[in-house]
């Protein structure tokens, strides 16, 4: 292992015994927690997972933190889209909140709108009021390299949080903090599978095209029925873009090209809560007449989950202020950071939904 691997091993084993966190996937209900964003949820916690091999090694990147404490820096936060969706809602608010708690000098927030372009514009307008770090939810996989580059020629350190992009880690930034995607997609899958008895015409809601998070999720998905669940079949899949009004249009038209289908997955709950709405419309019982499984853990779903309107949460937590802050505070006194974060989910089902709705967001 070398002596670096094996002190990134330490240091990434006492990170885990800190955060006492369960592994991804495992139902982690009764468990409290800060972290703001909707108030009495659980933050994202890192966890340590094991690679093919089985090892805790992890790639770092060698990149000297500037020299500045948590408390004298200013920080950016790109945002990628509205907040209209809880989820990004709770994101900002988690970062808002630790900052605060952190007593950093000054946080900066921006909103790109759902727009790569005015992304990248806020990013540089953030690097002309003199940031220190930047915190970046990137909106696509692909398109912030322009904006990386210049955070890069002015040393700034960049940390991503909730979605992937396919530019080269330590010279565009430092770490991705988020949830294992496929691994979700998967679970959506054998929660749909346990819903309809493994068998089931799916059709799929998906979330905005180019983004690692829809793509992930998408694949995992489709792997696992693939591999473990051939009596279920896909027979339709169309973008819904993450919104609700979309995802119950989207539905509505799925619902009378495809009469006899029987569950639907969706990539987040929002356009999950619009197909509820399409097909009570249609005038079936969503949960029975059609099985309906998402990935997020808002309020709303994990409510119409307890109502027997749904029939499975993969959760995705949003909450990443405390570790967002953590992980640079770490980088800055010299710690090495592996270049992927990943942060322990919940399962929310029919059997534990109502005790666990202060934890939604």
């Amino acid at each position: 292992m070398g002596i670096r691997g094996l002190l990134l091993a330490v240091a990434l084993l006492g990170v885990a015994l800190l955060a006492a966190c369960s592994p991804p996937g495992t139902n982690t209900e009764g468990e409290g927690g800060g972290g703001g964003g909707g108030g009495g949820g659980k933050e994202a916690q890192q966890v340590v997972e094991e690679t093919t091999g089985g090892s805790m090694e992890q790639a770092v990147c060698d990149v000297p933190p500037p020299n500045i404490s948590l408390q004298d820096a200013v920080v950016g936060f790109s945002q990628s889209e509205e907040e209209t969706n809880p989820f990004r809602i709770a994101e900002t608010q988690s970062i808002r909140d630790e900052a605060k708690k952190q007593d950093v000098k000054k946080l900066i927030v921006t909103n790109a709108a759902s727009q790569i372009n005015k992304q990248n514009s806020d990013i540089r307008d953030m690097l002309a009021q003199g940031v220190d770090i930047l915190i970046v939810a990137p909106y696509t996989a692909d398109g912030l390299e322009p904006a990386f580059q210049a955070a890069a020629e002015q040393n700034v350190p960049v940390f991503l949080i909730d979605r992937e992009v396919t530019a080269e880690p330590c010279e565009n930034y430092i770490t991705f903090m988020g949830s294992n995607f496929y691994r979700q997609g998967q679970q959506a899958a054998d929660l749909l599978a346990e819903a309809t008895n493994e068998e089931a015409q799916v059709a799929i809601l998906e979330g905005t095209p180019g983004a690692s998070v829809t793509t992930d999720r998408q694949n995992g998905f489709v792997d696992q029925l693939d591999a473990e669940y051939p009596n279920m079949e896909v027979v339709a899949s169309q973008t819904a873009n993450f919104v609700r009004t979309e995802g119950q249009t989207v539905m509505e038209q799925l619902l009378q090209s495809n009469p006899d289908l029987t569950a639907v997955y969706a990539h987040n709950d929002e356009m999950a809560l619009g197909a509820v709405q399409a097909i009570k419309d249609a005038g079936k019982t969503p949960g029975k007449d059609i099985k309906i499984v998402s990935i997020d853990g808002t309020k709303g779903a994990v409510q119409a989950l307890a109502n027997g309107e749904m029939n499975g949460v993969v959760e995705s937590n949003p909450r990443f202020g405390p570790l967002a802050f953590q992980t640079i505070e770490q980088f800055l006194t010299g710690q090495p950071i592996p270049q992927n974060i990943i942060i322990s989910d919940r399962i929310y089902t029919p059997q534990n939904a109502e005790e666990n709705l202060d934890v939604a967001y």
